[in-house]
């Protein structure tokens, strides 16, 4: 039986907003449709593969909108007559003719306690800048980039061992948690939205190729917090001997001798990589066009003839 019987158009791509589609539905909203983007061409192969909330939308029996271009393509969600429309890392800009058609308008769920790291990377981002905190804004949309006036806020903190990854996973819960919380009394016209103080505003755009190369040749905090800002995905990769290889599993320790931009071999069950004041632990490593190892069975074959070389 349904809590609610507000029609709700739901619109996410990845397994972030996926998390939130399914506790929704469970939830008992009345969720008519979902919006995601078009399947994409994923390895050598060229396959087709759907987005994680295209799949869930289908395991949930919802019907699913994959339009290309959704600022010209939007009539198909307008035939949806929604009340409301979520969206949670959609990755298109939505519209005026979608924004200006629900009762209860469309709200975002973001990243980032706004207006802090505006954009489409503030998660990545604020790890990367080495923040030990962020949060959960939940947001009337506009036409311009995360500017809305904020419906919910809720801070969390950032661990020293939390990745990219782990903080999808609880940030996405966080999200959940809100909707659960805010939906209630916005349909009951409980909520009273704040503007952003715009003058405070900070960015976080979409991350560029080029970030995923690591720099050793810094303090070590700073390259431990790159590195785990982009873990999993896209990930974080470091050059020996023009042959990449990507860092899967790391740490840090501070130490006073250290040759910053060196690998310097195995040590214990991790490999070591020196920073100015420190160094990087790798416990993970794949190297390019191979699976991926442990630190010790990497050294034990390729690894040890690298050891001294300079990281490119």
């Amino acid at each position: 039986m349904m809590m609610n019987e507000q029609r709700i158009v739901f619109m996410g791509t990845p397994q972030f907003a996926a998390d939130i589609l399914e506790g929704l539905y469970k939830a008992g909203y009345n969720i008519v449709g979902v919006v995601t983007q078009p399947d994409k061409e994923f390895g050598r192969k060229k396959e087709l593969r759907a987005s994680e909330v295209k799949n869930k939308a289908l395991e949930l029996g919802i019907p699913v909108l994959t339009p290309a271009r959704i600022r010209t393509d939007y009539e198909d969600v307008l035939a949806l007559k929604p009340d409301l429309i979520i969206t949670s890392a959609y990755g298109q800009i939505i519209p005026k003719e979608l924004l200006d058609c629900p009762k209860y308008h469309c709200i975002n769920t973001h990243g980032s306690l706004l207006p802090a790291y505006r954009g489409g990377s503030p998660i990545q981002t604020a790890i990367i800048n080495g923040e030990k905190q962020t949060g959960m804004t939940i947001m009337y949309m506009n036409e311009k980039m995360d500017e809305g006036d904020i419906l919910y806020q809720r801070p969390i903190d950032i661990a020293i061992e939390d990745t990219n990854s782990t903080m999808f996973v609880k940030l996405s819960r966080l999200a959940l948690e809100m909707l659960l919380e805010l939906l209630p009394e916005l349909f009951k016209g409980n909520i009273h939205p704040v503007a952003q103080d715009h003058e405070k505003a900070t960015y976080a755009p979409i991350l560029k190729k080029e970030i995923e190369h690591v720099s050793f040749d810094d303090v070590t905090l700073n390259v431990y917090n790159h590195i785990r800002g982009l873990l999993d995905n896209p990930g974080a990769y470091t050059v020996i001997k023009d042959r990449k290889y990507k860092l899967e599993k790391v740490f840090y320790e501070l130490e006073t001798e250290c040759e910053a931009g060196i690998f310097k071999g195995l040590e214990k069950d991790y490999l070591r990589f020196d920073c100015r004041d420190g160094f990087i632990k790798v416990y993970m490593i794949k190297p390019e066009g191979k699976n991926s190892m442990d630190a010790k069975a990497f050294y034990n074959g390729a690894g040890r003839n690298l050891a001294g070389e300079r990281l490119g």
